[in-house]
């Protein structure tokens, strides 16, 4: 593994190497899987099946920001961005090239 861990902010500064994305999705899948007690597909809508509420997607922010070290603000807290696993990766990418001073959007 590339150095992945999920309580070290620095560490996941990993996830903008060729396996981060993998990486990412991984530590969502774990997350997910372990606060609602069931698996999950990549790209399965979170929301629509009824597994989650807009209440966890505030928990889902906050482990977003712990765990990769980035800042989710404003437009970037569309529920859109926290409907699958996928979606989720996406946002942490795009967020992270964006505080190391690359293109955000």
């Amino acid at each position: 593994m590339s150095g992945f861990n999920p309580g070290d902010t620095q560490g996941t500064r990993d996830t903008q190497n060729g396996d981060g994305a993998a990486a990412t999705e991984k530590e969502i899948l774990r997350f997910l899987e372990a606060r609602t007690k069931r698996s999950w597909e990549t790209d399965a809508d979170l929301f629509a099946s009824g597994g989650l509420s807009s209440l966890f997607a505030m928990e889902l922010v906050v482990h977003l920001e712990k765990s990769f070290g980035v800042s989710v603000r404003g437009a970037d807290l569309r529920l859109d961005n926290f409907r699958t696993v996928t979606s989720m990766t996406g946002l942490v990418e795009r967020l992270q090239k964006a505080a190391a001073g690359g293109p955000g959007e």
